[in-house]
């Protein structure tokens, strides 16, 4: 192949990049996605806010995205009826404003700390929470947010059949270094089923199987502009 064909074949893919949509060339980048990436260094904007639904399930805060809010009770029931425990919702959607209080009043309780601060609370923007795609799971009866929940029957159960129901565990303990978070045995996040099912088979944190994901999708998409 010579330059002219080389810098035409470049600009072809390049055109069908463009007319792919952010949905397939960089869902991390779609608000309005299952896939969209927030962390330290990836953060939504003051101003989002996503069309959330009450699910219908026991809990605090059971606000979610409808398709999510829908998995989730999916995912309850199937919990209740496979191991007779019953999982509660603590904490769903959460606007901007609410993670801002929420993290200066955890700055205030350790004199200032940043460091010691954002080991417990994200700071605002860069929750998953104000995406209405993540819940905080309990069990019921159970001692709430801590480590504990991991070993509870329910919690064990979460952790091995949440992607049968679109549910990934953003957190867990060998990844902290990926995602920038200390292990949450309790925050569940929905990315969809088929998304979720090769999350759970990868048995890597979100941002690493992103990452392989675009890879393979502009490939795909090279290969077929060639």
């Amino acid at each position: 192949m010579n330059i002219l064909q080389s810098l035409l074949s470049l600009m072809t893919s390049g055109m069908m990049l463009l007319s792919s949509g952010l949905e397939t060339v960089a869902p991390h980048q779609n608000v309005n996605g299952n896939l969209f990436l927030v962390n330290r260094q990836w953060m939504i904007t003051e101003n989002y806010t996503p069309s959330v639904v009450d699910a219908q399930v026991r809990g605090q805060v059971r606000s979610m995205r409808s398709d999510a809010a829908a998995a989730l009770k999916e995912m309850f029931d199937a919990c209740k009826s496979e191991t007779g425990k019953t999982l509660v919702s603590v904490s769903g959607y959460r606007s901007f404003q609410k993670q801002t209080y929420l993290y200066k009043r955890k700055l205030r309780r350790v004199n200032g700390s940043v460091k010691k601060a954002q080991n417990y609370v994200a700071p605002p923007g860069s929750s998953e929470h104000q995406l209405g795609l993540a819940m905080d799971i309990g069990q019921r009866d159970s001692d709430g947010l801590t480590a504990a929940f991991g070993k509870t029957e329910g919690g064990a159960w979460a952790r091995e059949n949440c992607w049968r129901f679109g549910f990934i565990l953003r957190y867990d303990e060998p990844w902290e270094s990926v995602t920038g978070y200390r292990y949450e045995p309790w925050h569940f996040r929905y990315v969809g089923k088929e998304n979720a099912r090769a999350i759970h088979k990868a048995n890597i944190p979100l941002e690493t199987w992103l990452q392989k994901y675009r890879i393979s999708l502009l490939l795909e998409l090279l290969e077929e502009g060639n």
